[in-house]
């Protein structure tokens, strides 16, 4: 992994989509979980994407007096964690949505997710299930998945619902 620099499929800087209000949303480039009919299939290969400094990210997301949010999402923002930590701290000021295929108890297991974990105010895990799918779900696409409040979620080491 290069040093300040974050590998994504890609950036929309207005979506209405990915959570509540105008939000700048980063793709993860990278996805292990590679879950069938999945929304963004050119974000599984991790020799795709490009690099991009975070900290010149952060400026570009910081310079926007339109949004209400930044949302990752991938491609997997977990393999890149660390970095993805490093942005969140940037853009702390902003309410942040982080989409991941793994659940909540998984991410929680392994320490070096907990930094992420904290900088970010709403974590929807789980993977995509075909068979879950669902177009009634808010800002989710599979029942399976689940809308949580990662800062609280991490303080008590339990996975604690909300509603966006």
């Amino acid at each position: 992994m290069n040093k300040n620099r974050i590998k994504i499929a890609g950036i929309v800087k207005n979506s209405i989509v990915d959570g509540r209000g105008i939000r700048y949303v980063v793709f993860a480039q990278g996805c292990p979980h590679k879950c069938e009919n999945c929304h963004n299939p050119h974000t599984h290969d991790f020799s795709g994407g490009e690099w991009r400094d975070v900290s010149q990210l952060a400026d570009e997301i910081r310079r926007d007096p339109l949004l209400d949010g930044v949302t990752f999402s991938g491609g997997e923002p977990f393999f890149q964690a660390e970095m993805f930590a490093v942005l969140a701290e940037q853009i702390h000021n902003c309410h942040i949505i982080c989409y991941s295929g793994y659940t909540f108890e998984e991410l929680y297991q392994e320490e070096k997710n907990h930094n992420l974990l904290k900088r970010i105010d709403v974590l929807i895990d789980g993977r995509f299930i075909e068979s879950e799918k669902s177009m009634d779900l808010q800002f989710k696409g599979s029942r399976n998945q689940r809308t949580l409040n990662s800062k609280e979620s991490l303080k008590f080491g339990k996975a604690i619902e909300i509603i966006l």
